[in-house]
C-alpha cells in the first residue's frame, strides 16, 4: 500500500507536458478546467475531454485543483446563489465522471503571495521567497492602498520606507508584477497578463472587501459550505479547502484558514466529513505557532489531499521554500501521521484511504533553467521532491513494519 503520487498540470498551456510528467513516476494528475471562467458550469463533456486526455498517457485525474470559488460568493453578494448553483452542478458532473476530490480555497483576491520568485540558494537552485518588509513597501508605497499604514507598526513602517527608497522604478514595477500578476495569472488570477493597469484594477478588487472582516468572511464561507456539501455527499465527492498562503493577513484582507483554530471552526461550521482539508505543510509551516503533526492528527479524518514541502522561517519573519526534507520542518513526523491515518481508514472500510499526495512547489534546478515553467512548478525540481517524499514514505513504512 502507498499514497497516490501526483503532480499538478495546468492543461494545454502548461509548458510541461503529460508525457514528461509520466516519466517522473507520478501516477496521477492534479488539474482543472482553466479555460472555463470562474463561476461557470463545468460540463460533463468538458470534464471528460480532459479526463480522456490524461488517461491516454496512462495517468489518472485524481484531484481537481481548483474549482475556483467566485469572489461574489466570498463577498456574500446577491449574485452568489446563482453562482453557487453552478458550483453545485460542477460538483455533480465531476462526481458522475468519477473525480472525487476537489481542492479549492477561500482566500479573498490574492491566492498566494511571494516577493521574489527567483531566490538563489547556496547550491545554485532557485526558490520562492517572501520578504515581509518588501511586501510592506509594496503595499504602502507602490500599491498605495488607502489606510494601509494602520496595519503596520512604526518599526515596520520605517523599515518599509527605507527599503522602498532603495528600489529603482524597474524594481518597483517588477515587484508589483510578481505579486499581482506572475503568481496569480496562471491559476485563474483576478488580474491577467494582458491588463494595462494592474495596480488600479487590484486596488479596486481590494476595495470591494471594505467592511468584510474575519467574522463576515466566515459567515459567507459557512453559507457556501452548507449549500454545496450536501451535493458533494450525494455524489461521493470530497471538498478540501487549502490553507491560506501565507497564513496571516495581507493587504487588509481577512484570513480564515491559517491555524488549528480555523480548522476547528471549519469542522463545526459544516460537520460532514465531505467538508475537508487540503493539508499543505508549506503554507501552514510559514507560521511558527503551527504544529504540523498536531494539526494533522486533530483533523486527520477530513484530510483528503496532501501538499508536502518545507518552509524555512527567518527571525525577521521572512520565509522561503527550502528543500522538501529540510530538518527545520518535521516532515518525517507528518508522514508517519499520514500513514497511520491511511491504515486506520482502510481498517474501518473507508474507500478514500489512498490519499493523493503531491510535492507542493519545487526548486528550479538543472535543466529547469532551459525551459519555461509556472512559478513554483519546475519539472526537475518537483521530480526531486516527489522522489524524496516517496523515499521518506517507504522508509517510514519499513520502520513501522507496514
Amino acid at each position: 500500500m502507498e499514497l497516490k503520487k501526483t503532480l499538478r498540470w495546468f492543461g494545454a498551456k502548461d509548458p510541461i507536458s503529460l508525457a514528461q510528467i509520466k516519466q517522473t513516476g507520478a501516477k496521477g494528475i492534479v488539474t482543472a478546467l482553466h479555460h472555463i471562467p470562474n463561476g461557470e458550469i463545468w460540463s460533463v463533456e468538458e470534464i471528460l475531454k480532459t479526463k480522456s486526455n490524461i488517461e491516454s498517457y496512462g495517468l489518472t485525474w485524481d484531484v481537481v485543483e481548483s474549482l475556483p470559488v467566485h469572489e461574489d460568493i466570498k463577498k456574500g453578494k446577491a449574485s452568489r446563489d446563482i453562482i453557487i448553483a453552478n458550483y453545485k452542478e460542477s460538483i455533480k458532473n465531476l462526481g458522475e465522471c468519477g473525480i472525487k476530490t476537489i481542492c479549492y480555497n477561500f482566500m479573498p483576491v490574492l491566492d498566494w503571495a511571494r516577493t521574489n520568485l527567483n531566490y538563489t540558494l547556496e547550491n545554485g537552485t532557485v526558490a520562492m521567497y517572501f520578504q515581509a518588509d518588501l511586501f510592506a513597501a509594496f503595499d504602502l508605497f507602490i500599491l498605495k492602498r488607502p489606510n494601509a499604514s494602520k496595519d503596520y507598526t512604526k518599526e515596520q513602517l520605517d523599515k518599509a520606507e527605507k527599503l522602498y527608497k532603495t528600489l529603482s522604478d524597474e524594481d518597483a514595477k517588477a515587484l508589483a508584477y510578481n505579486i499581482i500578476v506572475a503568481t496569480q495569472s496562471f491559476i485563474d488570477g483576478a488580474v491577467g497578463e494582458d491588463e494595462k493597469e494592474p495596480i488600479k484594477i487590484f486596488l479596486k478588487l481590494l476595495a470591494e472587501y471594505d467592511g468584510i472582516d474575519k467574522d463576515k468572511l466566515r459567515e459567507n464561507f459557512s453559507y457556501f459550505l452548507n449549500e454545496v456539501i450536501p451535493i458533494a455527499e450525494e455524489y461521493g465527492v470530497n471538498l478540501a479547502v487549502h490553507p491560506d498562503d501565507p497564513p496571516f493577513p495581507l493587504l487588509g484582507l481577512p484570513r480564515i484558514m491559517s491555524t488549528d483554530a480555523d480548522f476547528e471552526w471549519l469542522s463545526k461550521a459544516c460537520p460532514s466529513i465531505h467538508n475537508g482539508i487540503t493539508f499543505c505543510s508549506g503554507s501552514l509551516g510559514a507560521r511558527k505557532d503551527n504544529k504540523l503533526s498536531a494539526i494533522f492528527k486533530n483533523y486527520a479524518d477530513r484530510i483528503h489531499f496532501l501538499h508536502l514541502r518545507s518552509t524555512k522561517i527567518l527571525d525577521n519573519g521572512d520565509f522561503f521554500e527550502t528543500e522538501h526534507l529540510d530538518p527545520t520542518v518535521d516532515l518525517p513526523g507528518v508522514m508517519k501521521c499520514i500513514i497511520e491515518e491511511q491504515l486506520r481508514r482502510k481498517a474501518v472500510g473507508r474507500e478514500d484511504y489512498n490519499i493523493p499526495i503531491r510535492p507542493d512547489h519545487g526548486h528550479k534546478m538543472l535543466d529547469d533553467f532551459n525551459r519555461d515553467g509556472n512559478p513554483g512548478y519546475p519539472l526537475i525540481g518537483r521530480l526531486k521532491g516527489l522522489a524524496e517524499l516517496a523515499g521518506l514514505e517507504m522508509g517510514i513504512r519499513y520502520l513501522m513494519n507496514e
